[in-house]
């Protein structure tokens, strides 16, 4: 069978599935391959009728609407406010069932769950056979960066929820205009999902049966029997791995990244990204009072001009509820508590009202939450006492209604970034704020070495140190040396380097255990880095990298917080701990030997010449080396 003829099969299947208006809205787009996608999709899953959504006003409020006559959505008393609850065992990425889909002879990395590519298209095709039967298929176009743009990546989404399809509206640009004017051989991003067989809460029922499969050679992306949009809506981290791989053959950066706009002196403002891995800090530092926030989880970064230039991959945020609240938190908290557009997922509701913990009050003791009817002390089926929210309870936004929002967002040509931090939850080691040496050094000190602890205790025990490399390492698509290779290439190329940082709001007192760095501290160490960024301040010279002076401290403190900063809390906070960063060093270097099989020799390199700086200073100073032993940079 001709191409032309199999194109004209996908038509046959597409009017005998949809009515006139849907088809007419499908036939203004020319690319063969999206009638192919959902010719199949539809074949696949047995949908009752499918809609097309074209993003007009009305088709857009219809699926608001259908959200909510569907059930999957409830409405709130406040106006605009929604509710939806994920299955008792839905409530965030599932890392075991999320797999690469690799097809035989081809290779990625050891640390990356994947499954061979014909054994798991079989597995996911006969899960999804029949899944949308007595359902419509609701089809998404959207593009992942600005619209005309060279960031641009066109993606559409085929799914039986409407919850999913109104989430899409909050998170990503309209996409249906560019597909009718992008070529027949544009490349673009798919999904395809199925919440499964659902119960009489609309919650999917089959969890063991849960399966996210990406198909890097298809762009493709296959979500079963969840709802957890983190695994439903194929854009978020999910096409995310596809991007990393886009980016990797094209020679740009696709990041977990967060970009802030941070004010300076003289009116100025500096892009800053920053990747952090979960519950480090990453949207706080993206919300900091006074600052405007471009992005809070996926970026993608261009040499553009010998520039290093950035833009959202999304218009929305998927957040974390869990202690947003109006001390820590307040212009978030004000605009999660105004009307307006926002879907909360997983929250206590009582009286009409969301709730989730840490939100600074007392929550109720009885309402309905995802394991039901819910009252203080209920024990769920996994013999566990079922929290009044979920740990990992969310908000859906458009960051469009934050007053803060950055009016770059929709700038086709991004933003220039002049600092790029790494952030982890490291309780021993590492200073609150430094900065890198070089491009090179920052890339593999901060970023590949990037870590998270868990618990604290002042007996290590192994095991309680997550290695997440750039905070993207469950994203990667490509073996993890090809992607730190790149990385230290595409630095290498530019013009004008973003300088690079590692910040550590998690620091503790070897002895008593306790925080040596306040919340409110970060907003200093941001912007101590974009002084940094315009030579504005000298800096102390260390074995692990730059780090600030008292005197330069002092001044912040007092202009940002309104506070005094005492000598003492500075040589707590920066004196530089060896044993600690030896041993950091040690499981850093542990994770790459093992994990990975061509780790590349000057990230070795790099490590190695800072274990000798550190064993230097070690036997001129001891193992605690306070900051003044340290010289100011030359």
């Amino acid at each position: 069978m001709s191409k032309m003829e199999k194109v004209d099969e996908y038509i046959d299947i597409l009017r005998g599935r949809m009515d006139e208006e849907d088809f007419c809205k499908l036939s203004r787009i020319s690319n063969p391959d999206v009638y192919r996608f959902i010719a199949e999709a539809i074949e696949l899953c047995d949908p009752r009728d499918v809609f097309i959504c074209s993003d007009t006003a009305d088709e857009l409020e219809y699926i608001r609407r259908m959200a909510i006559v569907s059930r999957e959505e409830h409405p709130l008393a406040t106006p605009g406010h929604t509710y939806h609850f994920d299955g008792y065992y839905d409530q965030g990425r599932d890392r075991e069932v999320t797999k690469f889909l690799v097809p035989k002879g081809d290779f990625l990395s050891p640390a990356l769950n994947q499954i061979d590519r014909d054994e798991g298209l079989r597995e996911i095709f006969d899960l999804l056979r029949g899944s949308m039967r007595g359902r419509t298929m609701i089809v998404r176009f959207l593009i992942l960066g600005p619209e005309d743009s060279i960031f641009t990546i066109p993606c559409m989404e085929c799914t039986d929820s409407w919850y999913v399809a109104h989430s899409v509206s909050l998170l990503y640009r309209s996409g249906y205009r560019t597909f009718t004017r992008m070529k027949p051989s544009t490349e673009f991003f798919k999904t395809l999902h199925s919440a499964g067989e659902l119960d009489e809460r609309m919650v999917s029922v089959n969890y063991s049966k849960k399966r996210i499969y990406i198909d890097y050679i298809t762009n493709t992306v296959y979500s079963v029997n969840t709802q957890y949009a983190g695994n439903s809506i194929g854009f978020k981290k999910l096409a995310l791995r596809l991007a990393i791989r886009k980016a990797h053959s094209e020679g740009w950066l696709a990041e977990h990244f967060m970009i802030m706009g941070v004010h300076g002196p003289g009116g100025r403002k500096t892009y800053i990204a920053g990747a952090f891995p979960s519950a480090c800090g990453k949207t706080s530092t993206a919300m900091l009072p006074g600052e405007t926030i471009l992005a809070d989880d996926i970026a993608y970064v261009r040499n553009i001009d010998g520039v290093c230039r950035a833009v959202n991959a999304e218009i929305g945020i998927f957040g974390i509820l869990k202690d947003i609240n109006p001390v820590d938190d307040p212009l978030l908290y004000k605009v999660l508590t105004s009307p307006g557009e926002i879907i909360f997922s997983n929250v206590l509701v009582k009286d009409g009202k969301p709730w989730w913990l840490g939100m600074g009050c007392d929550v109720p003791d009885e309402g309905e939450n995802y394991s039901g009817r819910w009252f203080k002390g209920k024990i769920g089926p996994d013999g566990k006492e079922v929290p009044p929210a979920s740990e990992n309870a969310r908000y859906t936004i458009s960051l469009k209604m934050l007053p803060n929002c950055d009016p770059e967002l929709d700038n086709p040509l991004g933003v220039e970034l002049g600092a790029i931090i790494y952030g982890g939850r490291d309780y021993r080691a590492y200073v609150p704020v430094q900065q890198a040496f070089s491009w090179e050094h920052g890339v593999v000190a901060y970023g590949a070495s990037l870590e998270t602890e868990t618990t604290f205790a002042l007996v290590e025990e192994k095991g309680r140190y997550e290695i997440n490399v750039m905070s993207i390492q469950d994203f990667l698509s490509i073996p993890l040396d090809q992607y730190i290779r790149n990385y230290i290439d595409f630095g290498r190329k530019l013009v004008k380097k973003p300088l690079i940082f590692g910040v550590n709001y998690f620091l503790r007192d070897l002895r008593t255990g306790e925080f040596l760095n306040d919340r409110r501290d970060k907003h200093v160490w941001i912007k101590w880095i974009e002084l940094r960024v315009h030579r504005d301040v000298k800096a102390l010279k260390t074995p692990t990298g730059l780090i600030p002076r008292y005197e330069d401290l002092v001044i912040l403190f007092k202009r940002v917080l309104g506070k005094s900063y005492d000598y003492n809390d500075y040589e707590r906070q920066f004196t530089i701990r060896i044993p600690e960063n030896l041993r950091k060093i040690e499981r850093v270097l542990e994770f790459w030997k093992t994990k990975v099989l061509n780790t590349p020799l000057e990230l070795l390199r790099i490590l190695d010449e800072q274990a000798k700086r550190l064993i230097e200073y070690r036997e001129r100073y001891g193992d605690y080396v306070p900051p003044d032993r340290f010289e100011e940079e030359e």
